[in-house]
């Protein structure tokens, strides 16, 4: 088992998630209150609960199948802001910091399933 809060990948995820609800689903129309709003919520979230989930197993295996989780979340919520962007929910400017946040997540969590896997 493993302290999650350690883990700088769990971090960074954190942070991408109280940014996206800092200031990212403020910017949503109330009609998608149901809809791209709690999706986009739903996926962000699921990162550091899938790297919470996964650390607390105790084998590599396990923890690895965690993050590829973790891994198809982000690029759910990657996806998800691209298209709040394309419908003018977002600006450029939030586009791209939410963008940079979701890529360096996501290659923390495939640096960390390559070093699990060796």
């Amino acid at each position: 088992m493993r302290d999650y809060q350690k883990l700088e990948v769990w971090k960074k995820a954190h942070l991408m998630v109280l940014f996206v609800y800092s200031y990212i689903l403020p910017l949503f129309p109330l009609s998608e209150k149901y809809d791209l709003h709690s999706q986009v919520k739903r996926a962000a979230y699921s990162v550091p609960l899938n790297i919470v989930e996964g650390a607390g197993r105790n084998f590599d295996m396990d923890f690895a199948r965690f993050l590829d989780m973790a891994l198809g979340s982000c690029h759910e919520a990657e996806y998800a802001c691209l298209l709040a962007k394309d419908l003018k929910y977002l600006g450029d400017e939030k586009y791209l910091e939410i963008n940079s946040k979701t890529n360096e997540v996501k290659a923390m969590l495939i640096g960390l399933l390559k070093r699990l896997r060796t």
